[in-house]
């Protein structure tokens, strides 16, 4: 059994669209979906951003229980590539009618700072609100970067509750 972290998980909530005006970081990149991406892709992507944050949810699941959340049709992920290597990803679940879930959102440990983070989440807020929802969702905690709940709310998310739970690492 792996160390555990006590964490304060904080729910938050968007019922419009912010119209959020972010500066593009002057940097080269590009934010491209990745439709049905490939396993060890998506995997390394969660280890390399989720790492320093204890994500471990889909650490541990089989390939099968993964393809499955990750190439569902209702699953949108897309990964900022920064002088063409992989610097963050935002994954997007609409499987609940007229709701949209940012499920993950991060940027690798090198990728911080410099508005990239700013940039990535208002581009999600936008992609979002480009469906038939009437809502967003997002859940962060104390494990995730220190700036992550400010920024959410900044850019537009509400908070509505809040939860003590226990994250065990993976040996």
């Amino acid at each position: 059994m792996g160390r555990k972290h006590k964490t304060t998980v904080t729910f938050l909530s968007m019922d419009a669209d912010p119209d959020n005006h972010v500066p593009v970081p002057a940097r080269k990149m590009a934010l491209m979906r990745c439709t049905k991406p490939p396993l060890h892709f998506y995997r390394y992507l969660y280890d390399a951003i989720g790492r320093d944050h204890i994500w471990v949810d889909r650490k541990r699941k089989s390939d099968e229980e993964l393809a499955a959340i990750i190439h569902d049709d209702l699953t949108e992920i897309y990964v900022l590539y920064v002088d063409g290597a992989p610097a963050g990803f935002a994954e997007l679940n609409f499987r609940e009618p007229g709701i949209c879930e940012l499920v993950y959102l991060g940027l690798t440990p090198d990728s911080v700072g410099g508005g990239l983070g700013e940039y990535l989440l208002a581009q999600a807020i936008d992609i979002a609100w480009q469906h038939p929802i009437t809502k967003m969702k997002v859940q962060t905690c104390t494990l995730d970067h220190p700036r992550a709940l400010g920024l959410y709310q900044r850019l537009g998310f509400v908070p509505y509750a809040q939860t003590e739970t226990e994250v065990e690492e993976l040996d």
